[in-house]
């Protein structure tokens, strides 16, 4: 009897353990392809999933309205096992319609969201094309061919792999001022004799180090991942991350009220400057060259390709800096968002600033895309809304594919990333074979 009232308390701990777990908060459309005609209604359908089970009895709050505006509905309610399904209204132009979901659980917060396109191909961009766009970047391209490359080149043999060589890359860049500045990176050759298309690597933005492209570059392709500050890519990420809050904070609105002395003149230029080098390395094949990258890389790939002819294709991921004035006419603008605050310190909704972003939005470079190009991304992004980024790809006049990954925000799939890398691969080997 003893025995089995000491097992009985034993047991006791087991039947009253308190649970803990990730909530899921999962936001869907009641279409599949989360695709819409203007005026057509959408139900959205909001669940809580903990430990595989709906979550029972907690606060749900949803917010729904075009992206990244004010929400036009706002209510909270309680979900029960089936969830909770709510009428999202309907958009009576091109866009897109978002629900934005939060879900109190366990003294926590969890968020989760949808967005619905409504004939997204037919939107256009706000931003205008000054009349002089290709007379200023021909000038900032002959003022770059007069400054010599002097590249300086570092092994960095812990980079690299049994098949490639890495290299530290210091160019010769434009500046800011009149004095030239300095572009980093990281080559990734194969070791292998013979010739090779090259792709150009640009970053996303931030501040921070950069190892290349060595798993790429063991596939017979010449790499080089760039930053775009002017600094070494190489240092200890404490240096970065000083820079970051630092002397670099907020880096892409400098010099935003002059098209002469805006940040990125220096690095859409140094783009270009980086192609110098890549297409007098000994083992280029001599005529094939791709650029990529995500978000600012994403932008700064369109950016290039529109710059410079040497530059035959294109991969990008969610572009940035598309379509930034899309807030002046109340819809949604592309990353950085300089001009969503209406007022305070981080408003710049001036006419200097505004007139300056017509030379630098990748609408205007995408307007001049003649190369073919591969782009993705998802309805969920926040940081670079769907709607800038299709003001960009429906104007590029160049052959296209778009591949949607519908349910992400500002980030990969790893079977997005495998469908990008087959395209571009095979699309520079494609080329090397005619070559």
């Amino acid at each position: 009897m003893l025995r089995l009232a000491l097992l009985s308390l034993l047991a006791l701990p087991l039947l009253a353990q308190d649970r803990i777990g990730t909530v899921q908060v999962r936001v869907s459309t009641d279409r599949p392809d989360w695709r819409y005609e203007p005026g057509q209604p959408v139900r959205f359908r909001i669940l809580a999933i903990q430990d595989g089970h709906p979550v029972i009895g907690a606060k749900v709050t949803y917010r729904i309205g075009p992206e990244m505006m004010p929400p036009k509905i706002e209510q909270t309610a309680t979900l029960s096992a089936d969830g909770l399904t709510v009428e999202g209204g309907t958009l009576n132009e091109p866009g897109f319609l978002r629900c934005i979901v939060t879900v109190e659980q366990n003294g926590k917060t969890y968020r989760g969201l949808a967005t619905a396109a409504f004939r997204p191909e037919a939107l256009q961009p706000t931003q205008q094309d000054p009349a002089d766009f290709d007379q200023f970047w021909a000038a900032g391209k002959a003022a770059l061919a007069k400054v010599p490359v002097d590249a300086k080149v570092t092994p960095l043999p812990e980079y690299g792999n049994a098949a490639v060589d890495c290299y530290h890359v210091n160019l010769q860049n434009v500046g800011m001022s009149a004095a030239p500045s300095r572009l980093y990176g990281v080559l990734c050759e194969p070791k292998a004799p013979g010739k090779y298309p090259a792709l150009l690597s640009v970053p996303g933005a931030g501040v921070r180090p950069y190892r290349g492209l060595a798993a790429i570059a063991a596939r017979g392709v010449i790499t080089f991942q760039i930053g775009i500050h002017g600094i070494p890519v190489t240092m200890d990420q404490s240096v970065y991350d000083s820079l970051g809050a630092g002397a670099l904070a907020n880096y892409n609105t400098i010099g935003l009220d002059s098209r002469d002395r805006y940040y990125y003149r220096r690095v859409y230029l140094g783009c270009v400057r980086a192609n110098d080098f890549l297409t007098s390395h000994p083992k280029w094949d001599g005529a094939h060259l791709a650029v990529t990258g995500g978000s600012q890389g994403g932008a700064l790939s369109i950016v290039t390709a529109a710059l410079d002819p040497r530059v035959k294709g294109l991969a990008a991921y969610y572009p940035a800096l598309s379509d930034v004035t899309g807030y002046l006419q109340n819809r949604a603008g592309g990353w950085p968002h300089m001009f969503r605050s209406t007022e305070g310190p981080l408003s710049h909704r001036s006419t200097e600033k505004i007139e300056t972003t017509r030379y630098y939005d990748v609408v205007n470079f995408a307007r001049r895309v003649k190369v073919p190009g591969f782009y993705s991304w998802g309805f969920n992004d926040e940081t670079c809304p769907p709607t800038s980024m299709y003001a960009a790809y429906n104007v590029i006049p160049a052959p296209k594919k778009l591949l949607l990954a519908l349910e992400t925000g500002h980030n990969n799939i790893p079977e997005q990333v495998a469908e990008v890398d087959a395209w571009l691969l095979a699309f520079l080997r494609a080329s090397s074979v005619q070559n």
